[in-house]
């Protein structure tokens, strides 16, 4: 079995395509992570990933992976250098998502065995990506480049590497970027407003969370005919 093979079988890749969502999670204070995780959860995701823009974002890896334990897989976003993703690692991080091809934190990803998605956006960045040894290619900004035809076009030549597109990604498409071949779905604002000052409202977010489940499910069968 080739390196790529043992990466792309292992449990974080699996419950990431299994889940099949991604939220992107910004909050304004760190109390706020452990509820919109706790919201997440009761809609069936086990997924999410707190970008590092957020000012608490390394505290909410650690909290959030310290209270749910394996019931969440916690990962780190907007991951720019090796030295972040060693720190992210260490906070219990268990994928890293970058906004673009950093070899150096795909080389400190590998090192720690952690599932590493580096954002590409043109044919050449995706085949470059995936052959540097990424698990997943984030297309991203996925939605200002065409969104769902988009994906179609670069699943052509490369059926074989799988997708995450961000940007652009909301409850009435989702299911098409599901049968377009996408390997999960990243979704922040379609989940959360941008503006974290505002309160959160955390049944909304179980309601949201539950629709896109539902979508991604359903979406699902007719992908893999």
């Amino acid at each position: 079995m080739s390196q790529k093979e043992h990466d792309g079988s292992s449990t974080v890749s699996r419950r990431i395509r299994n889940c099949g969502l991604l939220p992107i999670v910004r909050f304004g204070q760190i109390d706020q992570a452990e509820k919109i995780a706790e919201a997440l959860h009761a809609a069936g995701v086990d997924i999410i990933e707190f970008p590092m823009t957020s000012r608490y974002a390394l505290k909410a890896v650690e909290k959030v992976t310290d209270i749910f334990g394996d019931a969440i897989i916690v990962g780190a976003g907007t991951v720019l250098d090796s030295e972040t993703a060693r720190a992210c690692i260490l906070a219990g991080a268990r994928f890293i998502v970058s906004p673009a091809i950093r070899p150096d934190v795909i080389r400190m990803c590998k090192r720690y065995s952690t599932v590493v998605c580096p954002g590409a956006l043109t044919p050449t960045e995706v085949l470059f990506a995936w052959e540097s040894g990424a698990d997943f290619v984030k297309i991203f900004p996925c939605g200002d480049v065409g969104g769902v035809p988009y994906i179609r076009s670069l699943k052509m030549p490369y059926p074989h590497i799988e997708m995450i597109p961000v940007g652009g990604v909301a409850l009435e498409n989702a299911a098409d970027f599901i049968r377009a071949g996408c390997a999960a779905l990243g979704v922040g604002a379609g989940l959360l407003s941008n503006k974290t000052a505002e309160p959160l409202n955390y049944e909304d977010i179980t309601g949201k969370a539950s629709q896109f489940m539902e979508i991604i499910q359903k979406a699902r069968p007719t992908s893999r005919e």
